[in-house]
């Protein structure tokens, strides 16, 4: 799909997880399954932030004195937790409703997190030491344009964190067939053909000066729920940097 005016927003998908900005936080309402998904990817975040920056896992604030940026950050799911770990926190979002929820919810936790309302290419806010996307570039516009945002934030020596579904048969049966499907998953969340494979995220990342250095799976045990595995037939996370200069 192509971008609209230099944006990589676009309405329906905003005004769609906009609805659902007031049960954002409830573990058993319509964003039950990334209340499900949220501690495995902040166990990787966790692991990636200590081996980029050499911090031990026993310290509670690794991110002590860094900048951090949540890209599509929902209500703050995962923006809540880096501002814990003592990042100056930033969570940025299309839709107005989810800064607004985010906003309510880190006032009720005692935490400042700078909100806004906008897409990352329209950012104006200089660089971040850390920078995170999970579940977003599957929904924007313009993906090619989107990972520039993400470059363009990521400040020289810096860390990001990126997930998304693959493109393949089983996460279109397991997300959009069974998870839609079943209502474990609100319905029209998902556009398959949108859906990135791994080698197609990393070429738009080479494009805009970026090289990934680690690529996990995220795959789901019945034993055990959401896992870290090898397997990135369902959903990957990539860890990147800033490809060094020649």
């Amino acid at each position: 799909m192509a971008s609209n005016a230099n944006t990589t927003i676009d309405p329906r998908e905003a005004a769609h997880f906009g609805t659902l900005a007031a049960e954002w936080w409830d573990p058993k309402g319509s964003s039950a399954m990334l209340h499900k998904l949220n501690p495995v990817r902040l166990r990787h975040v966790r692991a990636a932030i200590d081996a980029h920056w050499g911090t031990g896992n026993r310290t509670m604030r690794p991110l002590e004195g860094k900048r951090a940026l949540d890209v599509g950050c929902g209500a703050g799911l995962l923006t809540e937790p880096l501002a814990r770990m003592g990042a100056q926190a930033m969570g940025i979002d299309a839709a107005p409703e989810n800064i607004a929820a985010a906003q309510a919810h880190a006032g009720q936790m005692g935490l400042t997190i700078d909100y806004r309302a906008t897409g990352i290419e329209s950012l104006d806010a200089g660089a971040f030491d850390l920078v995170t996307s999970m579940e977003v570039i599957e929904h924007v516009t313009d993906p090619a344009l989107f990972v520039r945002g993400l470059a363009k934030a990521l400040a020289p020596g810096g860390l990001m964190i990126l997930s998304t579904p693959n493109r393949t048969n089983l996460s279109r049966f397991a997300m959009i067939t069974i998870g839609e499907g079943l209502g474990q998953i609100p319905k029209g969340t998902h556009d398959w053909s949108r859906f990135l494979k791994p080698e197609e995220l990393e070429a738009l990342l080479a494009e805009a000066g970026l090289v990934v250095t680690e690529t996990a799976g995220l795959s789901f045990s019945p034993a055990k729920g959401f896992i870290l595995s090898e397997n990135q037939a369902l959903n990957y996370l990539m860890t990147v940097v800033h490809a060094p200069k020649e």
